[in-house]
């Protein structure tokens, strides 16, 4: 199963694999952690009373925020090429 892994994500070995699932999670987490504050920064709760449409907002800004997470951590990390 591991080997299936690896092949699917293309690592080099199981450290590799291991180190391409720690980005994707520290990725995945700060970039839902950085969402809050941004949000804050521009005010939005002075826009927006509706707890729904803040969080699709929320939801919303998370997906591209995610992509400059993910190559930042990834370059932080030495595989911006993988990346």
């Amino acid at each position: 199963m591991i080997n299936n892994l690896i092949n699917f994500f293309g690592a080099n070995s199981k450290l590799h694999l291991l180190k391409i699932f720690i980005i994707f999670g520290l990725a995945g987490s700060l970039s839902v952690i950085l969402s809050e504050p941004l949000l804050q920064l521009v005010s939005i709760e002075n826009y927006i009373t509706n707890k729904f449409l803040y969080w699709l907002i929320r939801l919303i800004l998370i997906f591209p925020l995610y992509q400059f997470v993910l190559i930042g951590i990834a370059f932080v990390f030495g595989e911006f090429r993988y990346f």
